[in-house]
């Protein structure tokens, strides 16, 4: 049995696209809802709301909320659907025109802006801001699921780890293409990035539903459907905490802790990023997208090494590791304003970065030996990393408020997070694979 290669990348390009929109929203929306402000020196010429860091990061942190409760009632639906296109296209093909318009209208909406820098003169123009960003938000929640969802239905069981890890390589590709390419045009144009973002996700989904069909249903394997998930797994484990043996509940709740604070640590950085680049070090909004990108190869990059690492190594020792090298850097990113350095920091911090990430997952589920616990194990780790990625900008910006506008307080949030994440993780005792494989052969 072999993986069809060509129908994985299409399939691929549908994920492609989102990570495309998602991470151009995530560099620009902060500078335009902060730009304007007494204390935000961002390039002359883009008008925003002049929001305080706090605000900006509570309507940063919304698509996680709205992603937690959106996904499982999409994923279900999709599920039960019947039309003449299939069961996933439906909503593909209806989401994606809303997504990509909604995109659009901020920048646009931006340009509408009178008096930068105040909300007050410009309610109507905020108000038409904030309604592109929540239509984009709602209907990119109704896109993920079913784009991803196509491919187990498309692909036997045995092949899907394969077909995951295709996906989601195209989608950081779309991380670089986002960060590196269309990134670059915000200086030409603010709106220009989003055009193009707007247009490649068209684009993907169009190549997709040309060259890629549904299957007949009653072609489906039985136990095919819709691919769930982070966040239905998340609700999913919550009901089923009670059932987790007490003997690993310690350790599991500070393995938990420990991937919240690094979730916060790490999704605080990225999000106001772009604010303290163009702030402290002095760049343009492109070239700030042009820098963060750098984290993002070399975590590509290093993905597969990690988890070879982790096996060497131990996982926990390998997660410590990689969490006390990005502290370490983003510490002393606080005292530089030289480019070359904080890229040297992002590369060398995406690498440690991927020694967490990479093993993270299979920690948790390697708490226990108990097949059946799998999903729930796997949601509590959706819940923990979900969590701290819709509370990291609220966390973040709140305190560079406190520090009056203090965009180099990512430099200190991040560490902060990541030493509470390795104080949590030296408390963990399980996780490991050889513990797993110990338990099997003794039958305890």
């Amino acid at each position: 049995m072999k993986l069809d290669w060509k129908k994985t990348l299409l399939i691929g390009l549908g994920f492609f696209g989102i990570s495309v929109m998602w991470q151009l929203y995530n560099t620009f929306v902060p500078i335009f809802l902060q730009a304007g402000g007494a204390n935000f020196q961002g390039t002359a010429g883009v008008k925003g709301f002049g929001l305080a860091a706090t605000t900006t990061g509570l309507i940063m942190g919304l698509d996680n909320l709205a992603a937690i409760f959106i996904l499982p009632l999409v994923g279900i639906w999709s599920d039960r659907i019947r039309t003449s296109i299939g069961r996933r296209y439906p909503f593909i093909l209806t989401a994606a025109p809303l997504a990509a318009v909604a995109f659009v209208l901020m920048p646009v909406a931006s340009m509408l802006i009178g008096q930068s820098g105040q909300v007050g003169a410009n309610r109507s123009t905020f108000a038409l801001f904030i309604a592109g960003a929540i239509g984009m938000l709602l209907a990119m929640a109704v896109l993920r699921t079913p784009v991803v969802s196509l491919m187990p239905d498309l692909t036997p069981p045995a092949l899907r780890s394969k077909a995951n890890g295709i996906i989601n390589f195209m989608g950081g590709v779309g991380f670089i293409v986002a960060s590196f390419g269309l990134g670059s045009l915000f200086d030409v144009n603010p709106v220009f990035p989003f055009i193009g973002g707007s247009v490649i996700l068209l684009g993907a989904v169009l190549a997709l539903f040309l060259s890629v069909k549904e299957p007949k249903l009653e072609k489906l394997a039985p136990e095919t459907g819709h691919e769930v998930s982070d966040e239905e797994q998340a609700l999913g484990a919550l009901k089923q905490v009670k059932v987790i043996p007490a003997a690993y509940r310690r350790s599991l709740i500070f393995l938990l802790l420990a991937i919240f604070a690094w979730f916060v640590a790490y999704d605080g950085v990225s999000t106001f990023f772009s604010s303290y680049a163009v702030n402290v070090l002095g760049v343009t909004e492109g070239a700030a997208s042009r820098i963060f990108t750098v984290a993002g190869a070399a975590f590509l990059v290093f993905a597969i090494p990690a988890g070879y690492i982790g096996e060497k190594l131990g996982r926990k020792r390998t997660i410590i590791i990689g969490l006390g090298i990005f502290a370490a850097l983003l510490f002393v990113g606080n005292f530089v304003d030289s480019v070359p350095v904080i890229v040297a920091i992002l590369g060398i911090g995406g690498i440690g970065w991927a020694l967490v990430n990479i093993n993270s997952l299979p920690m948790v589920v390697d708490t226990t030996d108990d097949a059946r616990l799998l999903g729930t194990y796997t949601g509590l780790y959706y819940l923990a990393s979900q969590t701290g990625s819709a509370l990291a900008p609220l966390i973040t910006g709140s305190v560079v408020d406190l520090l009056g506008q203090h965009y180099r307080a990512i430099f200190l949030t991040g560490p902060a997070f990541f030493v509470v994440a390795i104080v949590c993780m030296s408390l963990v005792t399980r996780g490991e694979a050889y513990q797993t494989k110990q338990h099997i052969a003794t039958g305890n």
